[in-house]
């Protein structure tokens, strides 16, 4: 026998001896073998949002302190801020507080009043409620509300002032011919700088009327308005009235004449 039919008997004997023996390769699992189910081998990861990751979890909150109290004078327009940071998705109301009104809702105006009005920019944090030509009867508290479970609000107060003009001295004056007639006026109670101020001489109006010797300087920032005649004659005598544009106006009655003053 060569070698190489050696080598081939002794590789038939292994596989014989294999077989017999039962040992060998591990056939595939059947149906019946326990199976890892998929839900049983996945890894569940919930990110949260990049901006909680970046920035932290951002919570909503006023940047207007409550309680703030805004002061208008009638006729002019109010102004009262809500500054909210990080509103998302909620939406702002303005509630008059003294009859539960609701005047606005985001843009949107509610109220039959057409004075009122929601200012918003876009990407601005402010919801400002306008208010025009101001009355005394606005006075009052009123709700900036976020929709939110539950809703979050604060409160703002208007106070509305009256302003009036109002002529230093007594309500009358008395003076002999030739003598010097200052008046000084000035605008109190007032939230606004008039635009202008007029002096009327009975009913005639005499900002201008320098022929006649009368001379008007007024300062606006400082509410200040100051009439001077002076050599006053007996034509100079009557009724003065000083005319701020936004404000009650104020009369002084003058009294020139020869003789002791009554």
């Amino acid at each position: 026998m060569s070698e190489g039919q050696r080598c081939l008997g002794i590789v038939v004997l292994l596989i014989h001896t294999v077989i017999g023996s039962g040992e060998g390769p591990s056939p595939p699992p059947s149906s019946q073998s326990s199976t890892i189910r998929p839900e049983e081998n996945e890894l569940t990861v919930t990110f949260p949002p990049l901006d909680d990751l970046v920035y932290g979890t951002q919570e909503k909150q006023f940047g207007t302190e409550n309680n703030t109290v805004v002061t208008s004078q009638t006729g002019s327009t109010a102004l009262l801020p809500c500054v909210i940071r990080n509103i998302g998705d909620g939406i702002v109301s303005w509630i008059r507080r003294k009859d539960y009104h609701l005047l606005t809702v985001g843009l949107t105006t509610y109220s039959s009043d057409q004075r009122f009005q929601a200012i918003h920019l876009q990407h601005s944090e402010d919801w400002t409620l306008k208010v025009r030509f101001v009355q005394k009867r606005d006075a009052g508290i009123y709700e900036c509300q976020v929709s939110s479970h539950p809703p979050s609000s604060i409160f703002l107060r208007l106070d509305v002032v009256e302003a009036r003009a109002q002529i230093s001295g007594p309500t009358e004056k008395y003076l002999k011919p030739g003598s010097t007639l200052r008046l000084q006026c000035s605008v109190v109670q007032t939230t606004e700088a008039p635009a202008f101020v007029f002096w009327y001489h009975n009913s005639r109006m005499i900002n201008y009327d320098l022929e006649r010797g009368i001379n008007v300087t007024t300062d606006p920032e400082q509410r200040l308005s100051d009439l001077l005649i002076p050599a006053a004659s007996v034509s100079h005598a009557g009724n003065y009235t000083c005319v701020p544009n936004n404000a009650v106006p104020a009369s002084i009655y003058v009294h020139i004449f020869n003789g002791k003053y009554i």
